[in-house]
């Protein structure tokens, strides 16, 4: 069951990717200026790469599990805020706060299998 947790939570990020890819040049266009559709990219993993070892130090220090469902949270609030964006600069802020999330939920889940599995059988659960 935990596994299927995390792997739910892998998926958040990934299908985000994959729709946001295909639906990102009508978003801005709607929104005003393709000229700023690279600040949209640009924000999230920006903010995604950036807070990555912060989480690992805050899961030593809080409890993995705490801190990946605050990750989750994190990342279903930027979700909901890039929905309500109604100029490309609240989709900037809300992208990034994304990124914030979607941080946490790579590197945690990688965390959490390797504190589960067995170092033997590691390089099977990670791949």
């Amino acid at each position: 069951m935990i596994f299927l947790g995390l792997q739910l939570g892998m998926l958040l990020t990934t299908v985000d990717g994959t729709i946001v890819a295909t639906a990102m040049p009508s978003i801005v266009r709607d929104l005003g200026g393709v000229s700023g559709i690279t600040w949209v990219v640009t924000a999230y993993l920006l903010a995604q790469i950036s807070t990555m070892p912060l989480y690992g130090k805050l899961g030593d220090l809080h409890g993995r599990k705490r801190v990946f469902l605050a990750a989750v949270a994190i990342f279903a609030l930027g979700s909901a805020l890039c929905g309500l964006s109604q100029s490309l600069g609240q989709l900037v802020v809300a992208r990034a706060l994304q990124g914030v999330g979607a941080g946490g939920l790579g590197a945690l889940a990688m965390a959490i299998v390797g504190q589960l599995v067995p170092p033997r059988q590691l390089g099977r659960w990670l791949g």
